[in-house]
């Protein structure tokens, strides 16, 4: 089966869809347990799934409203005003027509980061100043060196994810407002919260208020990654009604599925059970993030995300680990050999519940340890056989 994926891992800086993956592992692709894509594996609920697989003939047949109008419901239900949102196929759907829009000269951003933002102002010619987060300070943002790194080279465009992709590292709201002042005289300022949902360390993390009353701040959201559909494709972002008004118009009228407008009508009657992924997911982080700290082989860091960033130890290598762990157990993960400011001993895993991260621990440990884990299974068949009563 090796040589079926072999090549999905080195045509792109991003990993491959689960779809392809299972395609090309045959049989085996129903098994896969997916710790690469940051998703919510508590919602929808099963219920909600249930209600969407009873309508999806309809879903599927007829045209779904303009995108204004999902966006409109989509604003109620946040409690927010619709002319300060505009929705999305997707967050890069956004970013690619933010580049296009606002981005005229430069952009700064920390790297390691979501590869779009890196890659698609380069493939239009921009200038990109990267800020290299530091391994030693745990990948944190430091607000102030960045400010004056973006002083420094004159970038006309700033961006900050908060919870940054691949770490997890998150900033306190009142700095990402200091932040915000300090950057007025830009063409536009960029916060990311696709990953802001999943925070818990403050009650009301985003900017996203804020934004929408400031001259040239933008907040970007992504409702896959909260509402674990990847598949459905849906982002927004908020801004004053001048900019978000601007990529509406930009943006085609028809550019959401009729599955995207289908859930965004389910939210209102589901908030308390999404508000209950939410807790259950900041359970599964911890519990998970305890067990990989029991590997001696793993580093691994504070994250208020829905994934955790571990290293390996010098002379394992993250890339041949990852296809031990497809072959072998059946399990994807996110290895950031390819992402700017990282080399393949770091791992992006996506936090799962219980019974998943034993699968997980299992495959490391069998890769780590290969003599250790074989001893452990023989030990363990021993003591399956039955026990035969001599007299």
């Amino acid at each position: 089966m090796r040589h079926r994926v072999d090549g999905l891992f080195q045509q792109t800086a991003h990993s491959p869809s689960f779809f392809e993956l299972s395609r090309r592992m045959g049989d085996h692709g129903g098994q896969l347990v997916d710790f690469c894509i940051p998703c919510n594996p508590y919602f929808p609920t099963p219920d909600m799934f249930d209600m969407l697989a009873r309508n999806l003939e309809a879903v599927l047949k007829f045209y779904p409203s303009d995108a204004d109008t999902i966006a409109g419901q989509l604003a109620r239900v946040l409690g927010i005003n619709p002319a300060t949102i505009a929705m999305s196929n997707g967050s890069t759907e956004l970013i690619t027509w933010m580049d296009h829009l606002w981005v005229r000269e430069s952009i700064a951003i920390p790297i390691p980061t979501f590869g779009r933002w890196t890659d698609q102002p380069m493939e239009t010619g921009k200038r990109v100043d990267m800020f290299p987060l530091q391994e030693e300070n745990g990948f944190a943002l430091d607000i102030d060196a960045y400010l004056r790194f973006i002083h420094a080279r004159g970038s006309r465009v700033a961006v900050l994810c908060n919870p940054n992709n691949p770490d997890g590292g998150y900033l306190p709201r009142r700095e990402i407002l200091r932040f915000m002042d300090e950057l007025s005289h830009l063409d536009l300022v960029v916060i990311d919260e696709s990953f802001i949902d999943f925070v818990e360390v403050e009650r009301n993390p985003s900017v996203g208020a804020e934004a929408a009353i400031r001259p040239n701040v933008v907040v970007l959201k992504s409702l896959g990654k909260n509402f674990g559909l990847h598949g459905i494709r849906f982002g927004y972002l908020v801004a004053n009604p001048g900019l978000a008004g601007k990529m509406r118009r930009t943006l085609p009228k028809w550019n959401l599925n009729s599955l995207a407008e289908t859930v965004v009508f389910m939210l209102a009657e589901h908030g308390e059970a999404y508000r209950e992924s939410l807790r259950l997911l900041a359970r599964d982080r911890y519990t998970m993030g305890m067990e990989l700290a029991l590997l001696p082989e793993l580093t691994v860091y504070a994250s208020q995300a829905n994934f955790l960033l571990v290293k390996l130890a010098p002379g394992l290598n993250g890339t041949e680990l990852r296809d031990h762990l497809i072959s072998r157990h059946r399990v994807f993960i996110r290895e950031c050999g390819n992402k700017l400011g990282m080399s393949n001993q770091f791992l992006r895993l996506v936090v799962r519940p219980e019974q998943d991260v034993a699968r997980l621990v299992e495959g490391i440990r069998e890769y780590t340890h290969p003599q250790w884990h074989q001893q452990q299974q023989q030990e363990a068949s021993i003591r399956s056989l039955p026990v035969r009563n001599i007299s």
